[in-house]
Parts: C-alpha cells; structure tokens; sequence
C-alpha cells in the first residue's frame, strides 16, 4: 500500500500543491509552520476522513476561500485508486473513490490505511482517557467500516441527550425522552464496547512484544480495556451488553439528571496502561511512558499489517527530534517494508535511513527539487 501523489487545493496554508512520493521513506524538511504537518494531516484525511487535529472541516480550509479539495494517488490491493475529498462552507463533505461517490467515511479506509504519529502521541500514555479513546476510534475506523458508522451515530445521540440534560431544567418535559436516547445510546454502545475490546486485545499482544523488543525484555507492557462497571465481559454479546448498560444508566438517572451529563457509555471507556505490574500513567518515568506510546504505535501498525495484508502509510510528523538516539534508533529499525512520510526540521535528523526522497518545504510550498537519501 502506498501513497504515489496528492493535490491540495485551498487546504490550510496551501493555495494548490501537487506532491509526489516514493514508495519508501520520504523526509519533508521546513522551519515550523511551513505546512509540514498539514501536508501529513492531509494523508490522514484521505484514508479515514477524520483529522488527528481539526475539531471542525472548516478548520482545514484556507481563510481565503470557501471550499478546499484534497486528491490522492493510491496503490493498493495490486490495484489503483484516486480518492477524493472536497470541504466547503455550509456544505456537507462530499467523497469519490475512482469518481464514484462514497456515502461513508469508512469506504475510504478498503483503499488506504495511515498510523499517524506526532509528538502529542508521546503524551498518550499520561493523558486523560479522552486522548486514548480518540486513538482506538482513528484505528478502528478504518479496520472497520461499521464502526465507523457505529461512532458517528453514537456521538449523534451523545449531543442530543447532552442537550435534553443541560434543557431539561427550564422545560421538564424534556426528560419524557431521556429513556429512549439512553436505550438507543446503550444499543448503539454495545456494538462500539464489544469492537473496542477486541482491538485492545489485539494491541496488547502486539505491544507487549513491542515493547519487549524496545527494553530487551526488562519492561512488560499491559493494556486492560475498561468500561461501564456494570459490563463483566466486553467481549459478551451485544444483547448482554446492551442490559448491562442499561442497568447501569438507569441507576444513575437521578445522577444524571441533577449534574446534566451523561454519566454513562462507552464516551466513558479508557485504556489502562501497566508497565511492569504499575500503572503507567501515575507511577512510569518519562522515558518510560514514551517508549510505551511508541509500542502502541508500532503495534498499531501490525495490526494493520496481520488485518489487510498490506503494510499502512507510517506518517511520523516530527517525532524524531523528540526522541533520544536510542529510541530514534529504535523507530528507524522498525519501519521497513512500507511507505514512510518523515517531517523534520532538519534532513540530518533521518541520515540513518537509505533509500527515499527528500522533500524541502518553504511556506506551502514544495521544491520539487528533491534529492535522494
């Protein structure tokens, strides 16, 4: 699986830039702000149609204009592709893959596949439970398409029983229908609890051994999945998921009710994180909690990798520079056998990589003049 090509038009600071890619390692060097890390946001975009960072589509078009378009070249299952995605102002998203219209953001994820990493990532291990969550959920959305659908709906019912709670004091009557978006939510929840348990066990495994290859085998990585308390088993049917859920909701419906907030579901789930027996994320060191986040990672990426068969876009947006040089030696030794997108601030900081391109980059622009490495 690779990434040949994309063109950005009117997206964050590019006005329009066509960028072609090797098919291994390519090193984007620039100053900050140059659009380096817009320019991988882009790359992510186009294979789930969510951003690691935009809260809002509008957040990725230019100031100046009112709508933006992002166009990939992808290879993929021995054939290829072109994904595109136009955002306008006021307008819902419109999506195509070969021109034929996609209904779903998960019908992007049968074509191309991204584990993006950035220097926040580092933080994902003492961060609150939120920043985990949100990294299951880019996962699992291009793994599998009906979570993605899954989700969306989730968060659709979220916002409207958020909203009854918050109402629900100047108009009482509101809470007519508090049982029926919590039933629809606990329904909804249990297909998205019993998807994240599985991937979590996955990732486990694999980080595990990740991680014992990163300390020699002195650190032992352990990832436990948790949700509503009233679940035993998140890997139980939908059915005996769905009443635990309710049970437990409608226990604290007064609760709810008298703090306006939906107190539970699956926007609640965590991934808690031991390393050697100790809870990572109050008692590991700094290098610790980093070596970690980069096992979840990699792990990620061999998830992938056993999913499809094919080797996702490795995107590492300036992450280098916030490594020592064991564990850059480390990451550098472990991305072979795909396409890679580097950003740095400077090429130096990928020197030990062979093969690729290098990619200098100046304010949304370019140069198309790239060496070798």
């Amino acid at each position: 699986m690779r990434l040949d090509a994309i063109t950005l038009e009117h997206f964050r600071n590019y006005a329009h830039q066509s960028v072609t890619f090797d098919s291994s390692v390519n090193v984007i060097v620039g100053e900050n702000a140059q659009g380096k890390t817009n320019l991988l946001e882009a790359a992510v975009y186009l294979s789930c149609a969510k951003s690691p960072r935009a809260r809002t589509e509008k957040e990725m078009i230019s100031f100046d204009a009112d709508a933006a378009r992002l166009t990939g070249s992808v290879f993929s299952r021995g054939r290829d592709f072109t994904v595109e995605i136009e955002l306008s102002r006021g307008k819902r998203r419109k999506m195509s893959v070969n021109q034929v219209p996609c209904k779903r953001a998960g019908d992007l994820s049968g074509v191309l596949n991204t584990v993006y990493f950035c220097p926040d990532d580092l933080l994902l291990i003492r961060d609150g439970a939120a920043a985990r969550r949100r990294f299951m959920d880019l996962s699992l959305s291009q793994l599998r398409p009906r979570y993605d659908a899954a989700l969306s709906e989730y968060n659709r019912l979220y916002d409207h029983k958020t909203r009854i709670l918050r109402d629900s004091e100047e108009k009482p009557s509101l809470l007519s229908m508090w049982e029926d978006f919590s039933l629809r939510m606990a329904r909804i929840g249990a297909q998205i609890i019993r998807y994240r348990a599985s991937f979590a066990r996955r990732l486990a495994g694999a980080a595990q051994s990740v991680q014992s290859d990163f300390t020699r085998g002195t650190e032992n990585l352990t990832l436990t999945y948790t949700t509503v308390s009233t679940v035993e088993d998140p890997a139980a049917s939908e059915r005996e998921i769905y009443e635990a859920v309710s049970e437990r909701q409608r226990q604290l419906r007064s609760a709810e009710i008298e703090s306006s907030l939906c107190l539970v579901g699956a926007h609640k789930d965590d991934l808690q994180i031991a390393i050697n027996g100790a809870d990572a994320r109050s008692y590991a060191s700094q290098g610790q909690t980093r070596t970690a986040a980069l096992s979840l990672k990699l792990a990620e990426r061999e998830i992938f990798l056993a999913e499809t068969g094919e080797t996702p876009v490795l995107l590492l947006d300036d992450v280098l520079s916030e490594l020592d040089s064991a564990r850059q030696e480390f990451v550098l030794n472990r991305i072979g056998g795909g396409q890679t997108l580097v950003s740095c601030c400077e090429a130096a900081s990928v020197e030990r990589m062979t093969g690729g391109r290098v990619l200098y980059m100046d304010k949304g622009r370019v140069n198309e003049a790239c060496t070798s490495i």
